[in-house]
């Protein structure tokens, strides 16, 4: 793994924690914006990127949603086969409710703790 994966790590942990969390008070909107928020903070890195892709993959799997699972599927190729060569479109949330080409703004906070992370 990485610096940059390792310093961004406990970002992204907290994320994944609070989408656990989310999961079991049955509460699947916020699981996957916590999804996506690990998304945002991780993509730059083909491990968390890949992860959490995957993690999104059994979202998908586990609320029935058929156009998330083919998306994720799409998205985990993409991550494991690009991200290392830096072809991500930076702030991105991975949803399939987003063209995965789609460059968008990051939030001012994540975006301050992709910067250190990469520092």
């Amino acid at each position: 793994m990485g610096s940059f994966s390792k310093k961004i790590a406990p970002s992204i942990i907290a994320q994944l924690e609070a989408a656990h969390k989310a999961r079991t008070d049955n509460d699947s909107s916020l699981d996957f914006r916590h999804l996506e928020n690990a998304h945002v903070l991780g993509q730059a890195s083909t491990y968390w990127h890949t992860l959490v892709h995957l993690k999104m993959l059994a979202w998908s799997v586990r609320n029935r949603v058929l156009r998330e699972f083919f998306g994720q599927i799409f998205r985990i190729i993409g991550a494991a086969t690009k991200t290392a060569f830096g072809l991500i479109p930076e702030g991105n949330t991975g949803g399939a409710n987003i063209s995965p080409f789609k460059s968008l703004p990051i939030a001012a906070e994540f975006s301050e703790i992709i910067q250190s992370a990469k520092k």
